[in-house]
């Protein structure tokens, strides 16, 4: 029985990295095809980060309300909706033949994009938090690897099938699918099932409460996990929407040479959430402080490598890209060990909540990211673009984490000392 479950438990996972991957590559398949979309519609740099900007303030308005019903109904048939949401507005934004009608149905591909609180809370009930780092690295390899097909698909899959819009059928398409994957095929769980207090016990169903999210408030490891979460998304979100830019524009890279250039540099970068993962429950069972200590390290690393990587003449290429390299290993470490970090403070009823406020604060500086970006290309270059909003975003991402190392301990105990309690009163309930 055991056995059965543990391969269960490994299909679900399977079909979330579908779902991850698959999404992925819709929602980062716009990036490399920016160039096209500008000509056809005859825009600006500046009202195509607008443009890009929209969905994410769709995602980051709708991060609160996704984690309030997560933690207050059934996550898998939620998660089916989101794909199915997804699907459908993808289709919408191919079906636009004008700007004002393709920026407002791009918006609404922001919809489903906040949906993933909920699954990383469902997975949280299925592995315990021995395991959480490498599985959420491991979800999360879909993104940089979604970013990957997605470039193939915009780069030699579009013009074969007559341009942007076909491309954007068919992973619209995939979604629906996906949808009835998830709807038949993933069970809910009780929220708190693999904490190890709680294993092997029939616990009741708990729900979202008012009390616990004002608790999630006052663990002050997550304070400085939203503030690390403010400005760690910056950098994300100009690189994958105008790295590609850059390297054609200032760096003279025609498309085989973006290819041939950036295909392994996210091959690194997808295997290094798994790196940053492991490592990261590696150092956690070590001490508290160890998912912490990761984060902190790769942000550092990270920084360094661009700014050397940036800074790279262009005639000398080789060079460049070791550095791309190099920064490609340490930039993802982070990302598995916050979704951790916070799982590990937060009670499991009010996690998908926890989670959803942290992308919610995320989000909402990092969705002008793209706009910004924007502007400082337009008045500058995208180089200086670049340089100026990754470089201070992740100096401050360390600074937060230093600031976190002084309260994560305390914050993971308490957490322990509730679930021993919780498994004390299911026990003497089922003894009654």
């Amino acid at each position: 029985m055991a056995k059965k479950k543990n391969g269960y438990r490994w299909l679900v996972v399977g079909i979330f990295l579908a779902f991850m991957l698959l999404h992925q590559i819709d929602k980062q398949l716009i990036n490399p095809l920016l160039p096209d979309i500008m000509s056809e519609f005859e825009i600006t740099k500046t009202q195509m980060g607008g443009v890009m900007t929209g969905a994410m303030l769709v995602g980051t308005i709708l991060y609160p309300l996704w984690g309030f019903l997560y933690d207050r109904f059934a996550r898998s048939k939620l998660l089916a909706l989101a794909s199915f949401i997804w699907g459908a507005t993808t289709w919408l934004s191919a079906i636009a033949r004008t700007f004002p009608l393709f920026a407002a149905t791009r918006a609404s591909t922001g919809i489903d994009d906040s949906s993933y609180p909920g699954l990383y809370s469902l997975v949280a009930d299925y592995f315990g938090p021995q395991m959480r780092g490498k599985i959420y690295g491991l979800l999360q390899f879909t993104q940089p690897f979604g970013y990957l097909v997605g470039m193939i698909l915009a780069l030699m899959v579009a013009p074969a099938l007559g341009g942007w819009r076909s491309v954007f059928y068919l992973t619209g398409g995939l979604g629906l699918l996906v949808a009835v994957a998830i709807f038949f095929g993933v069970k809910e769980l009780p929220r708190g099932q693999a904490e190890p207090e709680l294993q092997n016990l029939e616990i009741g169903q708990y729900r979202f409460s008012w009390a616990q999210a004002k608790e999630v408030l006052k663990k002050r490891t997550m304070w400085f996990v939203f503030l690390q979460g403010f400005a760690g998304v910056f950098p994300w979100n100009v690189i994958t929407v105008w790295f590609f830019t850059y390297l054609a524009e200032e760096r003279n890279y025609d498309q085989n040479g973006i290819l041939f250039t950036m295909a392994p540099i996210i091959i690194v970068l997808a295997l290094s959430y798994i790196l940053g993962g492991t490592l990261g429950d590696w150092a956690f069972k070590r001490t508290p402080k160890g998912r912490i200590l990761v984060s902190s390290a790769g942000v550092l690393l990270g920084a360094v490598f661009l700014y050397f990587a940036i800074n790279t003449p262009i005639e000398a290429a080789n060079a460049f890209f070791v550095l791309m390299t190099l920064t490609a290993i340490f930039m993802p470490m982070s990302s598995p060990n916050v979704i951790s970090t916070v799982f590990d403070v937060t009670a499991p009823e009010v996690r998908s909540t926890a989670q959803a406020v942290e992308y919610f604060i995320e989000s909402s500086g990092a969705a002008f990211a793209p706009l910004l970006a924007g502007i400082i290309a337009d008045a500058a270059n995208l180089q200086t673009a670049i340089l100026v909003i990754c470089i201070s975003a992740w100096l401050l991402c360390f600074v937060f984490y230093l600031g976190a190392l002084f309260f994560v301990e305390k914050d993971v105990k308490s957490l322990r000392s509730m679930m021993a309690e919780r498994a004390v009163q299911e026990k003497a309930r089922q003894a009654g």
